[in-house]
């Protein structure tokens, strides 16, 4: 009798174990990069997108959001950055454009490890003589067979908060019907609690923490956030862990990384 209870005793501890493990595995795990790459100049004006590369993977995130970046001009040698980072860190590439630029283009670019479903690239409203600004969405269905969808943007960056006031609300706008669950990252040029970002989140659930924000500029000494990562709807995504990268050559920014679990 106490060799079959100890039997059964064994059993249930193994498959108590197994199912633990099983439920583990099940978890859909995102890791999203938001970072702004100073058109690929980097701080010492070396121009080195190896630096930049090295930045991206060494976070090896599913997804990366670059801000500020430059489609064949000039002052980036020609060079694709979107294209030439994809391919050195192994990843699929998009760009959007926000307005011509240099003798080529200027906007955002999205890095994935997952291939893309589909590719939108939103305009954002901005006043005469500002600069153009653009939220550019990839959908994609993960290894899990999730499908989620992912935003990159960068909003205006003048003291005066008019346009980005205009940007956050055009953002909700535009993503309101979003059919999957959906991550926003970017560089957002506004502080939490400022205007703009207190109306992307009457929609957008924010990752940072409220006492300890993780200051993300300059990348030398930061002393303000305004590098994001958000999600919707607020019930599909749970804050993992979150930590910045600050490379002082790679950025004038660090780099904001945020790991995410989608909630079944």
């Amino acid at each position: 009798m106490t060799k079959k209870i100890i039997f059964f005793f064994i059993l249930f501890l193994f498959c108590r174990a197994l199912f633990a493990q099983e439920k583990k595995e099940n978890k859909v795990v995102v890791k999203v990069l938001s970072f702004n790459i100073l058109h690929g100049a980097t701080t010492n004006g070396s121009f080195d997108l190896d630096i930049i590369a090295n930045v991206i993977k060494k976070a090896d995130a599913d997804f990366v959001s670059l801000q500020e970046v430059d489609f064949k001009t000039n002052r980036a040698k020609k060079y694709d950055l979107p294209t030439e980072l994809g391919y050195r860190t192994k990843m699929a590439s998009v760009f959007g454009r926000a307005m011509y630029y240099d003798g080529g283009e200027y906007g955002e670019g999205i890095l994935s490890k997952s291939s893309f479903l589909s590719t939108r690239n939103v305009a954002l409203p901005y006043s005469k003589g500002n600069e153009p600004r653009a939220a550019l969405e990839v959908t994609t269905v993960l290894k899990t067979g999730d499908t989620i969808s992912f935003i990159g943007t960068h909003l205006d960056h003048l003291k005066e908060d008019t346009d980005r006031v205009l940007q956050a609300k055009a953002i909700n706008k535009a993503f309101a019907n979003n059919k999957y669950p959906t991550i926003l990252s970017g560089d957002l040029n506004d502080t939490p609690n400022s205007n703009a970002i207190n109306i992307l989140e009457s929609y957008w659930k924010a990752s940072y923490m409220k006492k300890n924000t993780l200051l993300t500029f300059p990348s030398n000494k930061p002393v303000e956030k305004i590098d994001y990562v958000l999600f919707y709807p607020r019930n599909k995504w749970k804050v993992v862990f979150r930590e910045t990268i600050c490379d002082t050559i790679a950025s004038d920014h660090c780099a904001y990384l945020v790991t995410l679990e989608l909630v079944k």
